[in-house]
């Protein structure tokens, strides 16, 4: 029976079309069907994805190739549930994400109707989530629902952006809702700015520094050819985060690339002795700062950090500052360009500096496609990152999940200047790729897509391939297949002396492996599993023309990705605390 066409559910749908919102991703269930129903009259498309977390990631993917604020939608209790993995990635990677979850009937709330979320502690869902999302509204009364919508878009997009939740018992979905106001979203707001005096300051200390270093983090969304035109002036090297890859080319002169513990020796060398850092948009987070180790990584002291991000809390959360400015990171930079021109309009020219970044950068690139020459079956990872760098149109996005497919890319992977790295950052989330896939395809569809992936995380998010299919999407998933969890496994083994627990193994003891090509075939997607290096090509090449979602399932070998920096976990293995 079709919901009466007054009822709040068709006005949250009015409201989200108001909002710009194009899709919706999501699973179905009785307390969410009000608003499905909505929903198939409207012209935002609902995106079903068979499970929570698929849907999470496909709307955080979506998010950050269209640049759009995602919106998932859950069912009560276990859907709900599903979905806390994908919405926190989206959270910790300060991706803008609206989750709406239906719950009980209001009225029943607390006696534990199917399917509550009621055990030990009053009934309230929305605790669960409170941990990682920017803020959580339930909205108690139907007169709420628009104010609280508002909220959530305005909360998901301002400041530094986030993930938010809006939890609707079912019953508010069926109420009678007329003659009422959809709120705008504020307009015209502006970011925090930088002051004056610190602009000063900044371009005073810059222009000073014998060995200065910019670092640039996620948060840098903009602005990056103010970043270069500063850095350029001043002759100023640049390094980034795992999630910064792609915000500078990777062949320019200056960049030294990612730092911490996949990073190159030059560029934690460099960072450990810089006596001034400006940092845009970063946390410093653990890998990136070889467990803030300052044997290998970063200086503070005696090195000066100046650390810009939207987010107070971050400033001076890991490393003590310099100078702490709460603003916009690409707008910074930008002040402080123009303050440079200014005040040493000749710049500065640090005598060999770009040779020698070059000459290892180039050897970094041009080792690793040597190494990915050999023909040898199962292949090398270097020998997928070559043919794929080789075979994929320069605008390709890559999504990856963890691993090879994660850091081996953000370290040795040259990426073309106008293709794109997508990548969980925070949680380093298994499982992310697939399904991210999906959304960043339905937001550039006419881009080539493609989800590089370990075994295990195409293991973990299998549903993505139907959403794939039902949707027409052309992804191309390339499973990198080593049977193992072979990062974890990899470390087991050096530290313990074997690996248990963390390889794929048959009762008998051999290596096993779902055939993902065959599964792909199943799911109405072109399925590939080569069984040469020669042919990995061949169908990796056929996958991208082809323009249809595909599978390429190839064998890999498990190596480990070089790893420079440092991270503490080794040494807790080996009991040094």
């Amino acid at each position: 029976m079709t919901t009466p066409s007054g009822t709040a559910a068709h006005v949250l749908v009015q409201q989200l079309e108001t909002y710009g919102v194009e899709y919706v991703f999501g699973t179905c269930g009785h307390t969410n069907i009000a608003l499905l129903d909505a929903l198939a009259n409207s012209s935002i498309e609902f995106v079903i994805a068979r499970h929570e977390q698929s849907a999470a990631h496909a709307a955080d993917g979506y998010a950050r190739a269209s640049g759009k604020t995602g919106v998932v939608l859950m069912h009560v209790g276990p859907g709900l549930m599903n979905g806390v993995t994908g919405v926190a990635t989206a959270a910790f990677d300060s991706v803008p994400l609206v989750g709406i979850s239906g719950d009980v009937p209001s009225y029943y709330a607390g006696r534990h109707p199917h399917q509550e979320v009621n055990l030990h502690a009053d009934a309230d869902q929305t605790a669960i989530y409170r941990s990682f999302v920017k803020r959580a509204w339930t909205v108690h009364r139907v007169e709420d629902l628009t104010r609280h919508t508002e909220r959530a878009f305005w909360t998901a997009t301002s400041g530094r952006p986030g993930a938010v939740l809006l939890n609707v018992p079912m019953d508010v979905f069926s109420r009678p809702l007329s003659s009422v106001r959809i709120p705008a979203l504020p307009g015209n707001t502006d970011l925090p700015h930088p002051t004056r005096h610190q602009i000063d300051r900044i371009a005073d200390l810059l222009t000073r520094a014998a060995r200065p270093l910019i670092y640039v983090g996620g948060g840098l969304r903009d602005h990056t050819e103010d970043l270069l035109a500063l850095a350029e002036h001043l002759d100023i090297p640049v390094a980034h985060s795992l999630m910064a890859k792609g915000t500078v080319p990777d062949r320019h002169p200056l960049l030294m690339g990612m730092t911490g513990f996949w990073g190159l020796e030059l560029t934690n060398e460099y960072t450990r002795t810089a006596d001034v850092v400006l940092a845009l948009g970063t946390r410093f987070a653990e890998t990136d700062s070889s467990s803030w180790d300052p044997a290998y990584t970063w200086g503070f002291p005696p090195g000066r950090l100046i650390q810009v991000d939207l987010d107070p809390a971050e400033i001076g959360r890991n490393y003590p500052v310099e100078i702490g400015v709460v603003a916009d990171a690409g707008e910074t930079v930008a002040a402080v360009r123009r303050a440079v021109s200014a005040t040493a309009p000749d710049g500065v020219h640090r005598e060999g500096l770009r040779e020698r970044i070059t000459a290892v950068r180039t050897e970094l690139f041009e080792s690793s496609r040597e190494r990915g020459t050999s023909d040898a079956f199962p292949l090398r990872p270097e020998r997928i990152l070559r043919d794929l760098r080789d075979v994929l149109p320069d605008d390709a996005i890559l999504v990856t999940d963890v691993g090879w497919n994660k850091n081996g890319v953000a370290q040795c992977y040259e990426l073309p200047e106008g293709g794109r790295f997508i990548t969980p950052g925070g949680l380093s989330t298994m499982g992310f790729g697939p399904a991210a896939a999906v959304g960043v395809q339905t937001a550039q569809p006419a881009r080539t897509v493609v989800a590089l992936i370990g075994d295990g995380g195409m293991s973990a998010q299998l549903p993505a391939l139907p959403m794939a299919v039902e949707q027409g999407l052309p992804v191309v998933f390339v499973v990198m297949n080593n049977r193992a969890h072979g990062t974890i496994a990899d470390l087991q083994a050096a530290n313990f002396g074997a690996s248990y627990g963390c390889e794929f193994r048959d009762r008998d003891g051999n290596a096993y492996s779902p055939d993902f090509a065959a599964l792909g075939r199943a799911c109405g997607a072109d399925g590939y599993r080569p069984t040469s290096a020669d042919e990995f090509r061949k169908h990796l090449q056929e996958a991208v023309a082809n323009r249809r979602t595909a599978v390429v399932d190839v064998a890999m070998v498990n190596e480990p990705v070089p790893t420079p920096g440092h991270w503490n976990i080794k040494d807790i293995y080996q009991g040094r605390f």
